[in-house]
């Protein structure tokens, strides 16, 4: 698909470079028309530069002058109609129907294609990373359900991405556990533990490690047994392990996220290497026993060294980022962590820069920032007795309530058994993902399963149904699949009326869009343009009659074959949006 303000940016940009050759790097702004009547696109440049020639030339001209002689210069090209200059110097672009038309004809021919991206170039996005022994939570939703959607958008785009889960999986906790392991399964070695409640386990270790002055010293051997790679200890740490790993492995199957365990063991024979590439390059400085290392511009320094010999999380975060610049060879690294890790993260990364792992002019080390999830009370998410809400709870309370909204509206007497249960399930989980998305990540979110699950206004279940109703037209009109391959490669796609225009420039809006997440990692976009789409659709669908029928009988006397392609190009569009959500839309709702 083309990108149609990528276009006209190329064509106002060789436009300016021709009106006014002695500017270097002049501002180049093209953005969609809000109104019709300020055309369907605009070019505010001239304001700026007016700015431009008045502080570096020291010459006064009106910025409409200015916008007459950049309109003058523009070059040939296929896209637009005619521009006029309006206010005080903006210049309102009319594209060319058969232009639009084409674009639309093409994008139903060839599919839903990304805009073209130039080198393939690789991505590590680090996201869920929960921690081993405790279970998922509300706080982890974000990071998963964000993460995802970002690897998704990456893939289509044509990115190779590599989808990294940093498990909390090695540290001081293991010893506690592995030693309440020995008292309570003395067999662990020959029979396989039956740890049902890992959550209430890890409670009870903790209780005794806080408690018990023996059990504590006996956790701190256990640590110093692990970490040199004692067999039986390593047997103990795997087991625990894997109890955790089917607990998130039913988390992650729910969502449909696909992801590559790589805990902060991975890293763990790397460390002694960052800690002597920091000594040898002179960054270490020793403080109370602790190495540590100040790093420019940030007043608390890393600590990759404690007294007692270990490492601390600033050790594995450096080995994660180096092992991700140097071995995986990232071109762009994406950090899906809350914003309460913001200012360690962007330490650890200038700590990357400063030893030189890479040049941030060349790649690109992002911290994807999110805010918090709140209750209906605007304080942090809690159950009623104040514990964290486990996720696993959460998934299932959202399972029963579509289902109950699902009974309300009688679908359960209209769908199959299996229908209703696709249906529920797409519901349920699309309406989390989405209460999700559709807020600004850098924004903490209330979770409100009233509002995720309204089918009016901008959530998944008013976009899931409409998605339905817009599939829907065709087979009504008993028009196939077939059918409609062959009329979109012979009908010209007519956009006469202002609702079928309006619509058509929507669908082509979607490169654009996608180019701006791609550069700002803000997902809200996506769903903003979904929405409004939608009911851009809606507002055709009530004014343009696709499908005629006679008013008596109720027989299909004519349809207009071109009015059923743009629905086509509409309901494509949306599915793509919805799989890049993670949203699985359903046949019949």
């Amino acid at each position: 698909m083309i990108n149609i303000n990528s276009c006209l940016q190329e064509i106002f940009g060789a436009a300016i470079q021709a009106a006014y050759p002695e500017l270097e790097n002049p501002p180049l702004v093209v953005t969609p028309s809000q109104q019709p009547k300020f055309g369907d696109y605009q070019c505010n440049s001239a304001m700026a530069i007016s700015q431009i020639l008045l502080k570096t030339k020291e010459q006064k001209v009106i910025p409409r002058e200015i916008a007459d002689k950049i309109a003058k210069n523009i070059p040939a090209n296929e896209c637009i109609e005619k521009v006029e200059i309006a206010g005080p110097g903006f210049i309102n672009v009319h594209l060319r129907k058969d232009f639009v038309s084409k674009q639309l004809s093409s994008l139903l021919m060839n599919g839903v294609q990304p805009p073209a991206i130039g080198k393939r170039k690789k991505v590590v996005v680090d996201f869920s990373s929960p921690n081993i022994a405790k279970e998922m939570h509300v706080g982890h939703l974000r990071s998963t359900i964000i993460g995802e959607s970002m690897c998704r958008l990456f893939e289509f785009a044509g990115y190779d991405v590599l989808r990294l889960n940093h498990l909390g999986d090695w540290g001081t906790q293991f010893g506690m556990l592995i030693a309440h392991l020995q008292d309570k399964f003395p067999d662990y070695l020959t029979v396989s533990p039956p740890i049902g409640d890992l959550q209430a386990f890890y409670k009870e270790s903790k209780r005794r490690f806080d408690t018990e002055e023996e059990f504590k010293k006996r956790a701190y051997q256990c640590v110093v047994l692990l970490q040199s790679k004692n067999p039986d200890f390593i047997k103990a740490w795997e087991l625990i392990c894997d109890v955790s790993r089917k607990e998130f492995q039913k988390i992650y199957n729910c969502l449909d996220i696909t992801l590559i365990e790589r805990g902060e063991s991975f890293y763990h024979e790397m460390m002694k290497d960052i800690v002597k590439e920091f000594e040898d390059k002179g960054f270490v400085q020793v403080d109370d026993g602790r190495k540590i290392v100040f790093v420019p511009g940030f007043p608390v320094p890393l600590t990759i060294m404690k007294s007692d010999g270990g490492y601390t999380y600033d050790t594995s975060d450096l080995a994660a980022l180096k092992h991700r610049l140097c071995e995986e060879k990232g071109d762009i690294l994406i950090y899906v962590v809350d914003s309460g890790q913001s200012v360690h993260l962007q330490t650890v990364f200038a700590a990357g820069q400063m030893i030189g792992w890479y040049d941030p002019k060349v790649t690109r080390v992002a911290h994807a920032a999110f805010g918090v999830v709140l209750g209906e009370d605007k304080k942090k998410f809690k159950t009623r007795s104040g514990d964290t809400v486990r996720l696993i709870d959460l998934l299932e309370e959202g399972l029963k309530r579509a289902m109950d909204k699902l009974k309300d509206k009688e679908r359960d007497k209209v769908l199959t058994a299996e229908e209703l249960k696709a249906a529920q399930t797409s519901v349920a989980f699309g309406c989390i993902k989405y209460a999700d998305l559709s807020h600004n990540r850098l924004n903490d979110y209330v979770f409100s399963f009233d509002k995720m699950l309204d089918d009016r206004g901008n959530t998944a279940a008013y976009l899931l149904y409409a998605f339905t109703r817009i599939r829907a037209i065709a087979r009504l009109a008993n028009i196939d699949e077939q059918m409609l391959r062959k009329a979109a490669k012979e009908e010209v796609l007519i956009l006469d009326h202002e609702k079928e225009w309006k619509l058509g420039k929507c669908i082509l809006r979607f490169p654009e869009i996608l180019q701006k997440i791609l550069e700002d990692l803000l997902l809200h976009t996506l769903c903003d343009y979904l929405y409004e789409l939608a009911t851009t659709f809606t507002e055709f669908y009530d004014n343009c009659y696709c499908v005629e029928k006679d008013r008596q009988s109720g027989q299909i006397v004519k349809v207009n074959m071109w009015r059923l392609l743009l629905c086509e190009a509409t309901a494509a569009i949306m599915a793509k949006g919805f799989d890049i959500l993670g949203i699985k839309p359903v046949q019949r709702m």
